[in-house]
């Protein structure tokens, strides 16, 4: 990716709603070669999708929280099954499937506290191969939303 690539990334993420126009004149190229660029970004994909953020209050879902789980027997088929149990979940917002003491972190977004103790108790503890989980009640949320490339290294 060159400092125009990386323009383009940056300048879509801001606001993925410009239009190639107005992203052309930002970036002091040709609409052509704008278009052509974002097209070549898609097709390599670095830019994997486009999607609204939204607020989760106005959702219903104020109270975040990391679960970690751990899983027993570990093996491949199971993490599988147990992702796409995750995956299957409402409340769940982002799944990562990790090393280290927990196998699973997932974040997740509810109404209430009630509400994260229904899910811990009626879906994830019913759980045979689930041997322990805990959840971190999240406080506060930022997120980059601008992500860039870093230099390769030893660059």
């Amino acid at each position: 990716m060159d400092d125009i690539d990386s323009a383009i990334v940056r300048e879509l993420q801001r606001d993925a709603r410009q239009t190639n126009r107005e992203l052309a004149r930002m970036l002091g190229i040709a609409p052509s070669t704008c278009l052509e660029r974002v097209r070549a970004l898609r097709a390599r994909g670095v830019i994997t999708g486009y999607r609204a953020t939204v607020d989760l209050r106005a959702l219903n879902r104020p109270v975040q929280a990391l679960l970690h789980i751990r899983i027993r027997p570990l093996n491949r088929e199971l993490i599988e099954r147990f992702k796409a149990f995750l995956v299957s979940l409402p409340e769940v917002l982002n799944i990562y499937v990790v090393a280290g003491g927990d196998d699973f972190l997932a974040h997740v977004a509810v109404p209430d506290v009630d509400r994260l103790h229904g899910l811990l108790m009626d879906e994830i503890f019913k759980r045979r191969e689930v041997v322990d989980c805990r959840s971190s009640v999240i406080y506060q949320h930022v997120a980059n939303d601008i992500i860039g490339p870093l230099p390769a290294k030893g660059a």
